[in-house]
């Protein structure tokens, strides 16, 4: 028994598309690894989590999973994102886990006290706890357990579904806030944003 984390990435060659016109495709890809290898190394290190799980279409990305000593599942067919979570999620069923966490993999701020204060919310059964984006639209965190408890419904508007889902089966639903886990990189507002606050981390 126990948590894991599973962590769905996109093709890297083919992510964040919507910064074309600020980035060359080299770089997108550069950034995309690096915020991968970010969120793979964060929860690496959070001793309440049993194992990580990436599923992905992209040989690269599970290759640097394992790199982080993650368990990988190769996804085939079309893709989507919500039946390859439920593949995922029945993975870890067989494994015996007790609750998962999917964390998108563009989380560039994402620390381990994130993980811990999400994990202390849904301590009870049955349980969710979801974090959003800046917009109140999205999910960037989500945390269930026991596994399976609701259908996924990610895309626009996923913040709202999985709220709603998680009270018909009538689920605890806690909220987690966070300015670090509200900010993903699709935008290029976001990416100044985001570069601007690194620059003055960096700054004496």
């Amino acid at each position: 028994m126990g948590i894991w984390v599973i962590v769905p990435v996109k093709p890297l060659n083919q992510a964040k598309t919507r910064l074309a016109q600020v980035l060359s495709p080299t770089e997108r890809q550069n950034l995309a690894e690096t915020m991968l290898r970010h969120v793979l190394g964060v929860v690496q290190h959070v001793p309440q989590l049993m194992g990580t799980l990436v599923i992905s279409r992209d040989n690269r990305a599970l290759s640097i999973a394992r790199e982080y000593g993650a368990r990988t599942v190769q996804e085939s067919g079309a893709p989507e994102l919500n039946s390859a979570l439920m593949r995922a999620t029945q993975v870890i069923s067989r494994l015996n886990g007790s609750a998962i966490l999917i964390l998108p993999a563009d989380l560039p701020l994402l620390e381990a006290e994130d993980v811990t204060s999400i994990i202390r919310l849904g301590e009870r059964e049955p349980s969710m706890v979801i974090a959003t984006d800046q917009h109140q639209d999205g999910t960037n965190a989500l945390f269930i357990r026991p596994p399976g408890l609701i259908e996924y419904a990610y895309g626009p508007g996923s913040f709202q579904r999985h709220v709603a889902k998680a009270h018909e089966v009538g689920a605890i639903v806690n909220f987690y806030q966070s300015d670090r886990l509200s900010l993903d990189i699709d935008m290029p507002a976001d990416l100044k944003f985001y570069s601007e606050l690194t620059q003055g981390l960096a700054s004496p």
